[in-house]
């Protein structure tokens, strides 16, 4: 019975989301049509062989997609951003569609807008219906219904730290069954080794696997196999290894399952997300600088001999090798006179750095106290290289003097051109406060930050705070 209504649900849920999409498809074509609303009203009241071929694929097409990403699968674990990343690509592959539909319709007048208000209010639309179906779920679950009955295999530490979890959050809708493991506790239903009698006489909706791996492989296996040999759902707690930062992330290569631990808080979409403002930005700025910095290149050519650029080795993400550009600041010869200043080295930890380095060019110290020298790397942002806002890329000199392991986790993203340690001293932070101070920017990563450090980079320049 529950399982029919659950079929009826999902069929309303699709007749909503199709709906949800042709009004998208009615405001585009209202506000962004070749023909204005007319003509959908016309393939709809008055319809043709083509416009009732048009629609029918449009729609069609549509319902395919959207089956096709898992939209209506169990998102009782999932994410809010998991749902809204779903949504997107749905949305994409639905605008994808729509404009080779459009194509055979032949239009001769295709505005750039139409597809833009479609995919901008299917989006809108697709993410409501979803943020309300997970407001009308966890109310049904905080008033005990739709619960899943789960059975945690584990009675120690990783068990008892689920089963503290799902009381804490009764929204996601389990209801707890009780332990099965060797070890005795009040809530213990069973033995590992009658978990098939267990899954049988008691009604389980999901099995929750939390034993340590090393010593319990065996059990697990079997364990695995008489659930699913019952038909019942088998997750595993992924904290497998007691690590602190990584999280887990299921995938798949061919038909093996996978499960990855990712020590950055960064998802695909935030990733592209990131990217795609890196490459906007940076060209944006490449453009509104570019006289600047024809200037700066006619100076440097101007008071001292030698190329305009500085071009040298950094080490960038996962500790790739980049050639990275700035504006010549230094004689020729710099990166040799510098085995010679060593014993000079104001800078802590494996950095070099010195106030009054001899030599700095005299307009070199103007470009390094303004920052302006740094200015071609907004090239290395256009290839790939930087972010606008990372980590900073050390010498491949900086990178082997590390003395901590840990210091490596800075390289597990894209350095940048400006971060955290540029707006909070510079070259006034020691080395393992500038370490921490990039551990936490990759932490706490967000949109909202970068345009933060961003804003607050200006000033900090402006000012020439730390310069060296």
């Amino acid at each position: 019975m529950k399982e029919r209504i659950r079929a009826g649900l999902i069929f309303g849920y699709k007749i909503l989301d199709l709906a949800a999409l042709s009004f998208a498809l009615w405001l585009a074509f209202f506000y962004g049509g070749p023909e204005g609303v007319g003509y959908l009203v016309k393939a709809i009241f008055e319809p043709t062989f083509d416009s009732s071929l048009f629609l029918l694929g449009v729609l069609g097409s549509w319902a395919f997609v959207l089956s096709s990403f898992w939209l209506y699968r169990s998102k009782r674990l999932a994410s809010w951003k998991d749902e809204l990343t779903d949504v997107l690509r749905a949305v994409l592959f639905c605008g994808l569609i729509l404009a080779t539909m459009i194509l055979f319709a032949e239009w001769q007048i295709f505005p750039k807008r139409f597809l833009l208000i479609f995919a901008v209010s299917a989006a809108v639309l697709l993410s409501a219906l979803r943020l309300f179906k997970r407001k009308l779920l966890k109310e049904f679950r905080l008033h005990g219904r739709n619960l899943r009955s789960v059975v945690i295999i584990g009675a120690g530490r990783r068990g008892q730290e689920l089963f503290a979890l799902i009381k804490k959050t009764p929204e996601i809708g389990y209801k707890f069954a009780g332990f099965v493991d060797d070890l005795e506790t009040p809530q213990n239903i069973g033995k590992l080794s009658e978990i098939s009698k267990v899954l049988a006489e008691n009604v389980i909706d999901e099995v929750i696997i939390c034993l340590p791996v090393k010593s319990f492989y065996d059990q697990m296996e079997s364990i695995a196999r008489a659930a699913e040999e019952q038909g019942i759902i088998v997750r595993i707690y992924s904290d497998l290894f007691n690590l602190k930062l990584a999280r887990a992330v299921a995938g798949e290569i061919g038909d093996a399952p996978i499960l990855s631990l990712y020590t950055t808080s960064f998802s695909n979409w935030q990733i592209f997300l990131k990217n795609a403002f890196d490459f906007v930005g940076g060209l944006i700025l490449l453009i509104l600088v570019a006289p600047t910095m024809l200037l700066i290149a006619l100076l440097i050519k101007l008071t001292s001999p030698g190329p305009i650029f500085f071009i040298q080795e950094r080490v960038g993400y996962n500790k790739r090798l980049f050639r990275m550009f700035k504006f010549r600041t230094m004689v020729v010869d710099a990166v040799e006179q510098q085995k010679k200043l060593e014993s000079l080295n104001e800078a802590d930890g494996p950095v070099f750095k010195i106030k009054n380095d001899p030599r700095i060019t005299p307009i070199g110290k103007f470009l390094r106290k303004t920052s302006l020298d740094e200015l071609p790397q907004l090239i290395n942002v256009l290839l790939g290289d930087l972010s606008l806002v990372g980590p900073r890329p050390l010498p491949e000199r900086d990178f082997q003097k590390f003395n901590q392991m840990w210091f490596n986790r800075r390289f597990s993203v894209k350095p940048g051109i400006t971060c955290i340690w540029q707006i909070s001293g510079r070259s006034e932070t020691s080395f393992d406060k500038w370490i921490m101070q990039d551990l936490e920017y990759i932490d706490k990563w967000s949109v909202l930050l970068d345009l933060k450090i961003l804003l607050k980079t200006i000033p900090t320049v402006l000012r020439g705070t730390g310069a060296m």
